[in-house]
């Protein structure tokens, strides 16, 4: 099953009017049978029957209204709730095995709600606040024991630690995420004095200056044509030392190395290194 093509027929909350609207169709849609649901779910696995697929969407759009309003309290429309929840709903018919032994609405749920919680973790602020899979747990979880706790104290902070089994600094730090609020970079300034100044109004990033960025880029451009140079002053077997010891990011040469290579002792390497380094630092003071 294409999800477009069974979402092309489902009902959209716009699209009749109203969430109202919407919600007294989806409760209309009669509810399945254990058997209908099963007969279906076998009729798309088998042939890919498709209008199986959308009668066994359509008659659980109702469940996925019920899981939306338990979003509530995030700022979100719940219409954009519900549309996401039907995707999930869609995604969960696509896997439905009737064989397990479980109706469709215990493993639609799990897809429902991972649909919902993508969502609102994309519009939750301007900046994500939850990337990884620990953090995403975290983050719902600790919403809803901030909403039974109140204003939590460090003997509460080590109680939602130890229920979701994550460090005390994880749940600081998401808290901290949560009672934030995004500010525009270059909002408009306040007549009020004691209002505090827009972002733009002090975080400015000299590094992206043009002109110093070209300035930066013709000293280092200098630079390398002044150890060319440098380079090229020295006789072959300084030149190689430099090379050998200096310019090179990963197995760099020891003194003894050098030594063993050039018949002298690993003094007069160092020395050799030395009076190479004196030559270019005067090129490079000139």
């Amino acid at each position: 099953m294409t999800t477009a093509l069974i979402a092309n027929n489902l009902p959209i909350p716009s699209a009749l009017g109203s969430l109202d609207a919407y919600v007294s169709n989806v409760h209309q849609i009669p509810v399945l049978t254990l058997e209908q649901e099963q007969s279906l779910a076998r009729r798309y696995g088998a042939d890919n029957d498709l209008e199986a697929a959308r009668q066994l969407v359509m008659s659980h759009l109702r469940f996925v209204v019920h899981v939306a309003r338990g979003y509530n309290g995030y700022g979100l429309q719940l219409a954009d709730l519900i549309q996401e929840g039907n995707i999930g709903l869609m995604k969960a018919v696509k896997r439905f095995n009737p064989d397990v032994g479980v109706r469709l609405v215990s493993f639609a749920v799990h897809w429902i709600r991972a649909e919902m919680h993508e969502f609102i973790l994309r519009n939750w602020r301007i900046v994500k606040i939850a990337t990884t899979k620990a953090q995403r747990k975290l983050f719902f979880n600790l919403r809803k024991s901030k909403k039974r706790l109140g204003w939590m104290n460090s003997q509460e902070v080590a109680a939602v630690a130890k229920d979701l089994g994550v460090p005390v600094s994880d749940v600081l730090e998401m808290e901290s995420r949560l009672s934030g609020h995004d500010m525009a970079f270059d909002a408009p300034v306040d007549a009020d004095d004691d209002a505090k100044p827009s972002p733009g109004a002090y975080l400015v990033d000299h590094a992206t200056d043009p002109y110093h960025t070209l300035e930066n880029e013709n000293q280092e451009e200098s630079d390398l044509d002044a150890l060319k140079h440098g380079l090229a002053r020295l006789d072959a077997r300084s030149r190689d030392i430099i090379q050998r010891r200096w310019l090179k990011d990963d197995d760099k040469a020891t003194l003894q190395e050098l030594a063993d290579e050039y018949g002298v002792s690993a003094e007069r390497i160092r020395q050799v290194e030395v009076n190479a380094m004196k030559k270019m630092r005067t090129l490079f003071a000139a």
